[in-house]
């Protein structure tokens, strides 16, 4: 079912992960369309290796408030500016696994 989770509900309800966009990536907060500028790096312990990190990408006006959901659970391992993540991947520098559908999407959450 499209738009669904492997256990029928939603990842976050904080996340829209129905549109994903291969031309610029976008906010990952639910309903927001704006131009990502931030990369939330996380992991869910419980789920992922140590050095396995998931994305989400923010807008500047919900960069704090997916900080702050990420971080009161634990998962959030950084905060980087769009533009250096990049910068960082064409390098080989990322620490984000290319195998995954979703990083290598424009950084979707999963």
């Amino acid at each position: 079912m499209p738009g669904s989770s492997p256990r029928g509900c939603s990842a976050s309800p904080l996340l829209d992960n129905d549109q994903v966009s291969e031309e610029k990536p976008i906010c990952s907060a639910k309903g927001c369309r704006a131009d990502a500028v931030w990369v939330l790096a996380w992991n869910n312990p419980k789920l992922h290796t140590p050095e396995r990190r998931k994305t989400w990408l923010a807008c500047e006006e919900h960069r704090e408030h997916l900080s702050q959901f990420l971080g009161v659970r634990g998962f959030l391992k950084d905060v980087v500016p769009l533009a250096e993540w990049e910068s960082d991947s064409e390098d080989g520098q990322n620490p984000r696994n290319p195998e995954d559908p979703q990083d290598s999407q424009g950084f979707r959450a999963s």
